[in-house]
């Protein structure tokens, strides 16, 4: 079975700042696929070369068996994309601005059918489409977004930080709608630098960092989810005597301990298996727990430092924003010439006049 994404040694250089090195890429059909690193790693790189929004340096892109430069607006119609910096703007409602979208993207036949889709997902993503598009939050700019690249039930989602401005209740949603894409048999790319995103619905995972892939699997045998925060007070227990009773713990790192009222607080880093914490923490009365995960970063670079560090150490650091690449791109033709990086939409001759609704 063709792979739905097969990328092979691609590099990206803007001038002498290196965005990608020899990137080796495959996704395959009705997966969802989880691109993780911290800010800056070389995410939103991969993905708009995947668009066609930007040309690669060097290597080969092939997205549903096909190139993007070559492909057209034929291939960008199989394809839904959110992008990681959506500006919507204009005086035309929701309704209208999904409405071109909605005969952009589909046959004129099936438009009416993909403009119910789009209702649907209004209702639950909670998305008032009567506005106009200029008065709504950044989060219901989102959803408009998220609603534009689901709706016409694409062969392939390709979703760069999608949940971005959303609250936790819409996010579970938007997860909820991921996973009832790969039932269906859709192909989703997912970036993200939150990892409870790509826990609950990552099929496969590549960690990006300083714009290598420098770990591939899946979530579990990453062990991306090993290194935990946690903070905790006690009572009934001096500072010495907990010190001494957690430090020896295997995984307990950067302990802390101090007085607090009748007990003490601890802090402390934990990687690994937390179950040794736990019983350690069961013979004590405990006042107040809290367990949270580091930030992407900093699990990327416990887990993968080594890993992650250019084999060039000379070579300069990464750009994930290229203006004058943007440019260039966003002039490419208004005949199907390419996709809107703002919103996420194909451009045809159309794209001009949907802009005056």
């Amino acid at each position: 079975m063709t792979d739905t994404i097969e990328v092979r040694a691609l590099h990206k250089r803007y001038g002498r700042n290196i965005a990608l090195h020899e990137l080796d890429l495959r996704v395959h059909p009705g997966t969802v696929f989880g691109l993780i690193g911290p800010n800056g790693a070389g995410k939103t790189t991969t993905l708009r070369t995947l668009v066609d929004v930007i040309r690669p340096s060097s290597g080969t892109v092939r997205v549903l068996g096909e190139e993007p430069r070559h492909g057209g607006a034929a291939l960008r119609r199989r394809i839904g994309y959110v992008p990681g910096e959506l500006h919507l703007e204009g005086r035309s409602s929701g309704h209208r601005l999904l409405a071109f979208y909605a005969e952009v993207s589909g046959s004129a036949g099936s438009s009416a059918s993909v403009l119910r889709t789009a209702r649907d997902l209004a209702d639950r993503l909670g998305v008032d489409l009567d506005r106009p598009v200029r008065t709504l939050s950044k989060g219901n700019k989102q959803k408009v977004g998220l609603i534009q690249a689901f709706m016409h039930r694409p062969e392939l989602l390709i979703l760069d930080e999608p949940t971005s401005g959303l609250d936790p209740l819409v996010q579970r949603e938007f997860l909820a709608m991921v996973r009832e894409a790969r039932d269906a048999g859709q192909t989703v790319l997912l970036s993200s630098h939150v990892l409870s995103e790509i826990q609950q619905t990552a099929d496969e995972v590549a960690v990006l960092s300083a714009g290598r892939i420098v770990a591939e699997g899946d979530v579990a045998s990453l062990r991306l989810g090993s290194v935990r925060r946690v903070r905790v007070r006690i009572g009934g227990s001096d500072a010495a005597a907990a010190r001494a009773a957690f430090e020896k713990l295997p995984g307990v790192e950067g302990l802390d301990v101090t007085d607090h009222g009748e007990g003490v607080q601890l802090s402390t880093t934990i990687e690994g298996a937390i179950d040794p914490f736990v019983k350690a923490l069961a013979q004590h009365e405990v006042q107040d727990l809290t367990v949270e995960e580091p930030d992407l970063e900093e699990s990327v670079l416990r887990l993968y430092g080594d890993r992650s560090r250019p084999a060039d150490a000379s070579a300069p650091p990464h750009a994930d924003d290229a203006p004058r690449e943007r440019r260039r791109r966003a002039g490419a033709s208004a005949t199907g010439g390419g996709i809107d990086e703002q919103t996420g939409a194909p451009r045809t001759r159309r794209s001009r006049r949907g802009r005056r609704h």
